[in-house]
């Protein structure tokens, strides 16, 4: 912990500057410079606000340390005592606090995402279990207190989807749903099946942070725009305008088709989002070094096409390969009551940062 003292002594006096920073006119009249500085402020509270309470334990350790060594009053050494014994486990658990909290951060946590949800083998038992998780996730997000949006699908015949594409947007969405990454594994009965035989089939879940122009500039001249008609249900607004829009990033091939929204000036802003995340997944992907580091470092934020989940129908039962978790209540959280997998997922990918920094 010496180590981390250090670095919490100078985040202290960092803290205090920013706060008289903050409080100073000639930067309250500097909108981009006080946004940027109240970021960093709010990036730090948390641990600031643990290291200044325990500070505060460790001085009251101190005080009740004296009072025994001190007193002769044996009353007074009970009392003494006794707030020693929970001071010393306040001290314990702020230790742990602070640990977790000088983690590296990840920078994409505080970002929205863009998920898209792919029916893989099964054929329209995995479009149905694609529809699935897609219903999993919009009741998790209304849970969170986020928004999801649907930007994009390709509904199959039986009712579930090709492929879904969803905007969810709030606070801290990719540092809970970065974890979904993956493939995921249904075991039930098909509707389809007269027999009554369980199938296996699978969807693949790809989480991807939301990058805006500041995080990512495309060349305007690597993308090739292509209009056309739209096509589907909309009557005669589809059939009278060139609204649908096709991106395609040249150096990548990586190709984005938007036809959901009214405009073509929406469908091509909503092409661009989407396009803008994918180039940048694309090429973080592409660096096999520090994709293979990250892998080591994280949990299922990697290969899609890694099994990260079962969902056992039969059983009511869900496994989380990667943690080696099971929960008998897949009703649930097909309803998206995920918090406990997701807290899981979390505790163990501090606990394996903090055994690959010797914290």
């Amino acid at each position: 912990m010496d180590k981390i003292f250090e670095q919490l002594d100078g985040l202290l006096d960092r803290y205090d500057e920013l706060e008289e920073l903050m409080s100073d006119p000639e930067v309250i009249s500097d909108t981009k410079r006080y946004l940027a500085l109240s970021k960093e402020e709010g990036g730090m509270r948390d641990v600031v606000a643990a290291y200044k309470k325990y500070k505060q334990v460790l001085s009251d350790i101190k005080e009740s340390e004296e009072v025994l060594r001190e007193s002769k009053d044996e009353d007074m050494e009970a009392l003494a005592k006794e707030d020693l014994d929970d001071l010393q486990k306040q001290k314990a658990d702020l230790e742990d606090k602070i640990k977790v909290l000088m983690l590296p951060k990840d920078p994409n946590d505080d970002k929205n995402i863009i998920m898209e949800i792919r029916g893989a083998a099964g054929g329209d038992e995995a479009s149905l279990f694609a529809g699935d998780l897609l219903n999993m996730y919009m009741h998790y997000a209304e849970r969170q207190g986020w928004k999801a949006e649907i930007i994009d699908s390709t509904p199959t015949e039986v009712g579930g989807y090709k492929e879904v594409v969803v905007m969810i947007t709030g606070d801290n969405v990719y540092s809970k749903l970065k974890y979904e990454n993956g493939a995921h594994r249904v075991q039930r009965v098909p509707v389809t099946e007269s027999a009554g035989r369980v199938h296996t089939s699978t969807a693949t879940v790809g989480v991807m942070p939301e990058y805006d122009e500041v995080d990512l500039k495309i060349d305007p001249k690597d993308i090739r725009t292509d209009v056309y008609r739209s096509s589907g249900a909309g009557g005669q607004h589809v059939n009278k305008t060139s609204s649908a829009v096709r991106m395609t990033h040249i150096p990548t091939g990586i190709v984005v088709s938007m036809q959901d929204e009214r405009s073509q000036q929406e469908n091509r802003a909503r092409a661009l989002q989407i396009l803008r995340s994918r180039v940048y997944d694309y090429y973080e992907t592409q660096n096999q070094e520090k994709y293979d580091q990250t892998r080591k470092n994280a949990i299922g934020t990697g290969d899609r096409s890694e099994r990260i989940r079962t969902y056992n129908y039969p059983q009511n039962r869900v496994t989380d390969h990667r943690i080696g978790l099971t929960l008998n209540k897949l009703d649930r959280i097909m309803n998206g009551d995920l918090d406990e997998i997701i807290d899981a997922l979390i505790v163990h990918d501090q606990a394996q940062k903090m055994e690959s920094l010797n914290v």
